[in-house]
């Protein structure tokens, strides 16, 4: 079956949450996000550095809906959907601590559990799996799935860039989720959310973000993946 973006849900107006929104990535996608209309979130441990991020975001150019910032706990209770992307060191302590404020929500992982040393980045092992994995093991009464780790944070910060040309791979359960996650990606020009297997499958898409860093050190590029024949 073809993609179709016709089918995805319609997500315009949800209130995405971004957990660990101060960071790189986190601060593109909110900006992304916001650009789309959507009402943002910044999530961090200090409520005053995610006010900061906030307005700092909202200044950008193209912003349609300026976002807000407060501590994580609070972020993620105003959200309908919450993207987690803090650094791996402080993944589980972090998504563990909000599990009450998490119930019910649909939760999108983004972490990639990597090291690095003389010879570059490379994959790290998980107990679970993979960073989704163990985030769906913390957070048992909501709905995971693990997508936009391969998505270039210099790239979603830069306001000249208008588009962003890659598919964004998507693990999860349950397909109504992965659907909403599928429609949240197409919300930024030039983006397709691509159903990529159960989260049993994380492991490699995460792990596939060190090649595509040794790829754009190697090539000074900001490269994503594009699937073929869809």
């Amino acid at each position: 079956m073809a993609f179709d973006a016709s089918a995805l849900p319609d997500v315009s107006g949800r209130t995405v949450g971004i957990i660990g929104g101060t960071g790189d990535q986190g601060r593109g996608l909110a900006y992304r996000f916001a650009r789309a209309g959507h009402p943002v979130v910044i999530g961090s441990r200090s409520a005053e550095r995610a006010a900061q991020a906030a307005a700092e975001i909202g200044a950008l150019p193209g912003v349609a809906a300026a976002p807000s910032g407060a501590a994580n706990d609070e972020a993620a209770h105003r959200s309908d959907i919450v993207v987690i992307a803090v650094p791996w060191d402080g993944h589980a302590a972090t998504v563990a601590a909000l599990r009450e404020p998490l119930a019910g929500k649909l939760v999108v992982d983004c972490v990639n559990p990597l090291g690095f040393d003389k010879q570059g980045p490379y994959a790290l092992p998980v107990p679970e799996g993979s960073a989704v994995q163990q985030c769906a093991a913390l957070l048992p009464e909501s709905t995971v799935c693990g997508a936009f780790h391969h998505v270039s944070a210099p790239l979603l910060a830069d306001p000249e860039v208008e588009r962003i040309d890659l598919d964004v791979l998507i693990c999860g359960e349950d397909r109504e989720a992965i659907a909403t996650v599928a429609a949240l990606a197409g919300r930024i020009p030039g983006m397709r959310g691509i159903y990529a297997g159960r989260l049993r499958n994380a492991h490699q898409v995460e792990a596939l973000t060190a090649n595509l860093i040794a790829i754009n050190k190697r090539y000074k590029a900001h490269a994503g993946i594009r699937v073929t024949d869809l």
